[in-house]
């Protein structure tokens, strides 16, 4: 009887220990620090582009990311991405951006799946400011839940 208590106990352990690393990376999505993601912004590639918003689109820049939110920008030299953070996050926020708006973006560029992209740690439209990372890269959602 102590044997299959034993076990039940044991059993009982390492599901709560999974189901938490389970939620702890739901959570994150793969936008957290230490992730692959996270690793390639660049404090060394930062630049500010300004340009009109073409497109606003989910999505989920590396495999087994959680949706994240992205713009397409059209400057005066190129159409480029720039991924602005997770989902969840970015629709928490109370500033916007949308289609048409007029823009200035300062943040990482890189290199994903052969094509440039911009990891934004600002973006300003008019007056407003949204502060999506530091300028180590880390992004300012990694506490959001702390405070």
């Amino acid at each position: 009887m102590r044997r299959v208590a034993r076990i039940l106990m044991a059993s009982m352990v390492v599901l709560a220990a999974a189901s938490i690393t389970l939620a702890a990376g739901k959570g994150s999505g793969g936008w957290g620090m230490g992730g692959a993601y996270q690793r390639m912004f660049n404090p060394a590639t930062v630049e500010t582009v300004s340009g009109e918003v073409q497109k606003v689109e989910k999505i989920a820049p590396l495999r087994q990311m959680g949706a994240g939110i992205h713009l397409v920008v059209k400057t005066d030299k190129e159409m480029i991405p720039v991924h602005l953070g997770p989902e969840w996050f970015i629709q928490r926020l109370d500033a916007k951006v949308g289609k048409g708006d007029r823009i200035e973006v300062s943040g990482s560029r890189i290199t994903l799946e052969g094509k440039p992209v911009i990891i934004a740690s600002e973006v300003r439209k008019g007056d407003e400011t949204l502060l999506l990372r530091d300028n180590s890269g880390v992004p300012v959602w990694s506490g959001w839940r702390r405070k």
